[in-house]
């Protein structure tokens, strides 16, 4: 027999013991659920590229709303498609009260105050080009968007938004919006910021589902570079600075080592995105029989969560809610 004086497999002996020195929670309470929405109450279109995921309408919202509560996933992040017919080259609509968006807000606010509601703030659903910003000669203004931004978020704010998100990445939003939100009295309407919003190519069943994909170019002059960790503490240390209250990294997977980092210097709740791909590829394995797709799934958030991710936006929170409560 070996003679030594630590063997870590007697913490692993059995489930119990296991469970008791277990270093990772991740409950339904970590979760929050992105949604697709359409102006079609009657609406729930299947997206081929995210099985199980919609495109829904009113009467669909509300019953998925109604799993959240008794599931117990505390929000909710809205994600409008737009019809073409209604984009144009500034996302007009992104500014409009009587848009998709805060209109569903302020029914699920009646219905559901206690769901915590994310609302995305971006030209892109918007915009007849599919950038998230505005364009002369081939080029995303930065400066002339965030006041676009300024205005989509303080009509969300309006609408009885909890957070206002803005996952555009230009420079300096985050302080005009905070800034903006605060004059206009909506001290208590929080900025979840994207602030390491990488240029992936993870993203397209997303935008598939909005219909989105820029219609010239690439977003590499706004999101960062997938090569760059230190850049991601620089950004999440100026949206820091201009009054974020929550900071995310999007994508997760890939990115584990950003959400550890920034996990470990700030002081903020730290958020990160399981995109389209990450679940697409997980769901499309499964569905080929080539892994086991629920497990890979929730070990996927385990991964995030362990990392340092206290706040998880998965499209399978609901699946992933109900496992846990099986456990």
């Amino acid at each position: 027999m070996l003679k030594m004086n630590e063997r870590p497999r007697r913490n692993r002996r059995t489930e119990n013991i296991r469970r008791m020195v277990h270093e990772t929670d991740l409950g339904a309470r970590n979760l929050v659920l992105p949604v697709f929405i359409v102006d079609d109450p009657k609406a729930r279109v299947p997206i081929p590229s995210m099985p199980g995921i919609f495109r829904e309408g009113r009467e669909s919202l509300l019953e998925t709303c109604e799993r959240l509560v008794e599931l117990g996933v505390p929000g909710l992040a809205l994600f409008p498609v737009i019809d073409e017919k209604l984009k144009d080259e500034g996302g007009g609509q992104a500014r409009d009260p009587k848009g998709l968006v805060p209109e569903t807000a302020r029914l699920l606010k009646k219905e559901f105050p206690e769901l915590v509601l994310f609302c995305d703030v971006a030209l892109d659903p918007y915009t007849s080009h599919g950038h998230d910003g505005l364009v002369r000669d081939g080029r995303i203004l930065n400066d002339e968007t965030v006041k676009v931004l300024v205005e989509q978020a303080l009509v969300l704010a309006e609408a009885g938004a909890d957070f206002v998100c803005p996952s555009d990445m230009m420079d300096g939003r985050i302080g005009a919006i905070r800034a903006a939100l605060d004059e206009k009295g909506f001290t208590g309407t929080g900025i979840l910021s994207y602030c390491a919003k990488y240029a992936s190519s993870f993203y397209g069943p997303f935008r598939d589902a909005l219909s989105s994909a820029p219609s010239f170019g690439d977003k590499k002059t706004y999101q960062m570079d997938p090569r760059n960790r230190r850049e991601a503490l620089r950004e999440a240390r100026l949206d820091a600075a201009e009054g974020a209250d929550i900071l995310m990294v999007k994508p997760a997977l890939a990115y584990l080592d950003v959400i550890r980092e920034l996990s470990e210097i700030s002081e903020l709740p730290i958020a990160a995105y399981q995109v389209s791909g990450e679940y697409a590829m997980i769901k499309a394995g499964g569905e080929k029989g080539w892994i086991n797709a629920p497990r890979i799934m929730m070990e996927s958030l385990i991964s995030i969560r362990r990392a340092g991710a206290g706040i998880i936006f998965t499209y399978a929170a609901l699946e992933a809610a109900e496992a846990l409560r099986r456990t």
